[in-house]
């Protein structure tokens, strides 16, 4: 039986700090990479509704200030609910146009925002989520950690499908417990358009003999509020976020991108069976480990305050 998909990565930006507004662009978005016959599409880091480039909220070591506060309430009344209306709206996007779709949100929970990869069905089901977890830097302030009980990877008409969002790539530990997931298919929202993403991208395509689809923003200052405390003094034209978005194949060839020009839907055909094909000479978590020599645990429980039965299940072990 045929193993060839079509795939998207949509490399674009939101209507920053508009929840509605941002959605609709999805809505768009979607329909764009659906009429290219896209089975699969992927959303940038922080669609819904803001990656804050360049903003310190106004904080240094041992202080903060009102105005700082109130952009974090301005980015909290921005962010998503799950479950809630918007993810409602990105079921029925995902099922108005057929298509699998994975983007990247700010999850609110509580008073704790969280940087989040949500997973769409076709039939309009709402797959479930995976939390990132390491925010990077500056992030921190703002974001949460997830824990191990968001990584999913689900088996769909589209391959096994996985998220990993941004410098959680740089985690060696967490990519080799994707592999061990079985993911086909890795998807990765990402804030990052350096030069040293692309060979990243393809670094783990090569490692973990899967198909990498990396989407980013491209965002202009124009894409932020008029008064957004960073930019002030940029042209409203200026580039702020460069894009950089790609397709990989098992082998680490590049089938798309990447692109720095502008808004995109890259666009590429993949055959599964270029997995096993890959995996021919090397398998990471098969013939190509040692698990006499290499082990490693992955704790899949959630680590929610109050969570019953304190101490914590056994940790999960898994051979590498």
């Amino acid at each position: 039986m045929p193993k060839n998909r079509r795939v998207a990565v949509v490399q674009a930006a939101p209507v920053s700090f508009n929840l509605p507004e941002s959605l609709a662009k999805v809505r768009d978005l979607t329909e764009n990479a659906a009429r290219q016959g896209a089975q699969l599409v992927v959303f940038p880091e922080a669609f819904l509704s803001a990656y804050p480039r360049g903003i310190t909220f106004n904080t240094v070591v041992g202080h903060r200030d009102p105005e700082g506060r109130e952009w974090y309430r301005r980015y909290w009344d921005s962010s998503v609910d799950i479950p809630g209306p918007a993810v409602k709206t990105l079921c029925d996007i995902a099922k108005e146009n057929r298509v699998h779709l994975v983007i990247g949100v700010i999850e609110r929970d509580g008073g704790t925002l969280y940087c989040t990869a949500l997973f769409l069905g076709p039939d309009g089901a709402y797959l479930g989520k995976h939390r990132k977890l390491g925010p990077t830097g500056a992030e921190r302030l703002v974001w949460g950690r997830g824990d191990g009980s968001t990584m999913p990877v689900f088996s769909t008409e589209v391959g096994k499908i996985g998220a990993s969002i941004c410098w959680e790539n740089y985690m060696p530990l967490f990519r080799a417990a994707m592999y061990q997931k079985g993911v086909e298919v890795l998807c990765v929202p990402t804030a990052d358009g350096r030069e040293t993403w692309l060979p990243t991208m393809r670094h783990i395509a090569l490692e973990g003999r899967c198909f990498v689809l990396s989407s980013n923003q491209f965002a202009r200052r124009s894409d932020y509020p008029e008064d957004y405390l960073a930019f002030q003094n940029q042209a409203s034209d200026s580039i702020v976020t460069v894009g950089g978005s790609c397709i990989i194949d098992p082998l680490g060839n590049v089938l798309a991108g990447p692109n720095f020009d502008g808004e995109a839907v890259l666009i590429a055909d993949i055959d599964l069976d270029d997995i096993t094909r890959a995996k021919f000479d090397l398998d990471a978590v098969g013939h190509y480990s040692r698990p006499d020599v290499f082990r490693l645990l992955v704790n899949e429980s959630s680590q929610k305050l109050g969570t019953p039965g304190w101490p914590q299940s056994p940790t999960t072990e898994s051979e590498e």
